[in-house]
């Protein structure tokens, strides 16, 4: 890792996460996801323009961004990310509307999907479904619709798009996949080269990583459960964004190599020195900028999509 090509900025939030997380009070429940299940945030001022329909599914929510022009007929579906016990933040909708500006302008639809312990696999998968069908009803086109998350949210994409596959359902145009968790049963190389190294995750064994709530009494191999372990041909374009310190980084690299060594059209960027969905700094680090508009520019350049 070369320190010199890392911001200022991005080394100081790097600092401050890992004091965060190793603070004898706040760090474990940040790890072990307790944190994020009691954390409450102040409702989300939507921007000026912009309007948001939020929608009750029968198990689920959703909520549909719509910015001032809607000048493509592309729509991302977005899933969020939370270790598959966090609900969705408001982040995801400061997401929703850096995406919903791409493309002259494009809807975004967000679903807050079940979470562990309560709800286990399969019920993020099937919340995924539901809304992906939903779109389909609206009259959306495959073609038309781009899958974009990151952590949890990157690795129910790639499931998704893996059981879409395999059911004969109509393809997303692409993936969005930011430090997607694509192996929960952490046999990646990265899960002991960067331990020590990992602000977010390491150093513990009682991170949410290794906690098992989600896969709960299945197979941890399950390729609906871990994508990196299902086939990979047949998949749409995919852009990986990923931390150079990650314990995920493997989660990224093997799963990129996997799906170009299956034909597929992929790109991967390894961000140097950056921790886990550093895109979430938004406009504070230049790196998240960077990799923000390293999306748009792979979201325009989908071709044959509207």
């Amino acid at each position: 890792m070369n320190e010199g090509n890392i911001s200022l900025k991005a080394k100081i939030m790097r600092q401050l996460i890992n004091m965060a997380t190793s603070d004898h009070l706040i760090g474990p429940g940040i790890k072990k996801g307790t944190f994020r299940r009691r954390l409450v945030e102040p409702p989300w001022k939507c921007p000026t323009n912009y309007s948001v329909l939020n929608m009750k599914m029968k198990k689920f929510d959703m909520e549909l961004l719509t910015p001032p022009e809607v000048n493509s007929e592309c729509i991302i579906l977005q899933l969020h990310g939370g270790g598959y016990i966090g609900k969705m933040r408001n982040v995801y909708r400061s997401f929703a509307k850096y995406y919903s500006d791409m493309r002259g302008g494009m809807k975004v639809l967000t679903i807050d999907y079940r979470v562990a312990p309560e709800n286990p696999y399969p019920a993020a998968l099937h919340d995924a479904l539901t809304a992906y069908k939903w779109l389909l009803g609206l009259g959306y086109k495959g073609k038309n619709i781009i899958l974009a998350g990151d952590s949890a949210g990157g690795g129910l994409a790639l499931a998704l798009s893996e059981y879409l596959r395999d059911n004969t359902i109509e393809m997303p145009a692409a993936l969005v996949l930011m430090s997607p968790w694509t192996d929960l049963t952490a046999s990646g190389t990265s899960y002991e080269t960067n331990y020590e190294l990992d602000p977010m995750f390491g150093n513990t064994r009682e991170s949410m990583i290794y906690n098992g709530e989600y896969i709960a009494d299945n197979e941890p191999d399950n390729p609906y459960i871990s994508p990196m372990f299902g086939e990979f041909s047949g998949l749409p374009p995919m852009l990986f964004q990923v931390g150079s310190v990650e314990m995920l980084l493997s989660d990224s690299v093997d799963a990129a190599k996997k799906a170009k060594d299956a034909g597929c059209n992929v790109k991967i960027n390894i961000y140097d020195g950056m921790f886990h969905v550093f895109q979430m700094a938004l406009d504070m680090l230049p790196e998240s900028r960077q990799a923000w508009q390293e999306v748009k520019e792979f979201v325009e350049s989908i071709e044959e999509i509207d």
